[in-house]
């Protein structure tokens, strides 16, 4: 072997160790409504810094809903986990919940934003999950794209997530109508879009979330984009019997696809901590009594190779 080919050998060997410990720089948080989560050790032991809370847009005339997020957010703080904070529909019955105006909007989620900012929130989410049924602006991108413009308004030096949206069918064209609606100002301005890619990450594909950020791209070629919501499903309807094991190895699938668009992903908020024992949906990492699930560990140790 000749010394040129030996000093390419030692160079290729002194790499790996390099590579192996590399991390994805897509940063890893959680989602969750409960105040309590902050102070479990199993959570502290995950050493996660930015969680996601939804919270009605008309809170500030809903004392019990005002007084959780006001607790979830002190429990944050004080466990020194960053709050994103989301709003969202204030009756997630499909088709039920009534869209409120633009002066509404402005109304009574520049309380929310006044309030926790006073707080130490700086991020904030437009509305949660806006092309889902469940939501009033599902059927009104239009408004959805001026409720954008009230919270530039409202919080101009915030990081605020400008559109959220769920990897269903239509998601193009909802995606499309919302950039339509917005003058050409507000356009290719690096926006950040939210993404709830649950479809892909349960049925273990990436076509979805694939769309999402080509048809987003089209319109802001600047954008990035955060996964504010996914997660392996632990029971969802007829789709999603209660299985723990298949949950786990979804959550595994979830970080492969961050890792597969960390060029254009920047954050992961896996939800949820807290499960539920199967009833309805849950997404949860632990069981109502805290007892660990399988889908835990896995999440515990596909998180070291991400950031946080």
């Amino acid at each position: 072997m000749t010394t040129k080919m030996l000093c390419g050998l030692l160079a290729a060997l002194l790499l790996v160790p390099a590579a192996a410990g590399a991390k994805t720089h897509v940063a890893v948080g959680l989602g969750d409504q409960h105040a309590s989560t902050f102070s479990a050790p199993a959570f502290r032991a995950l050493h996660v810094k930015k969680a996601r809370y939804f919270i009605r847009w008309d809170a500030a005339k809903v004392p019990s809903a005002l007084a959780a997020a006001d607790d979830y957010v002190r429990a944050a703080n004080a466990a020194h986990v960053r709050v994103l904070m989301h709003f969202s529909t204030n009756n997630f019955a499909h088709k039920k919940a009534k869209l409120p105006s633009v002066g509404q909007y402005r109304k009574w989620v520049g309380k929310l934003v006044r309030h926790f900012r006073g707080m130490g929130v700086r991020e904030f989410g437009v509305w949660n999950e806006e092309n889902h049924v469940s939501q009033p602006t599902y059927k009104n991108a239009r408004r959805a794209a001026q409720f954008y413009r009230t919270m530039r308004v409202l919080c101009p030096h915030c990081r605020i997530v400008a559109l959220d949206v769920l990897d269903q069918r239509g998601v193009q064209g909802y995606i499309s109508r919302w950039f339509r609606a917005q003058p050409r100002s507000y356009r290719h301005k690096k926006l950040i879009i939210g993404i709830h890619n649950y479809s892909d990450t349960n049925r273990r594909r990436s076509r979805g979330t694939s769309r999402i950020i080509r048809t987003s791209r089209h319109w802001d070629r600047h954008a990035q984009f955060w996964l504010t919501e996914t997660g392996g499903v632990v029971n969802f309807g007829r789709s999603f019997p209660c299985n723990e094991k298949r949950a786990a190895s979804r959550i595994s699938y979830m970080f492969k696809l961050a890792r597969k668009f960390r060029h254009s992903v920047k954050r992961l908020y896996a939800f949820s901590w807290s499960g539920n024992d199967c009833q309805g949906f849950d997404a949860g990492l632990v069981r109502q009594d805290g007892s660990l699930r399988p889908g835990y560990r896995t999440f515990k140790s596909k998180a070291r190779s991400f950031t946080r």
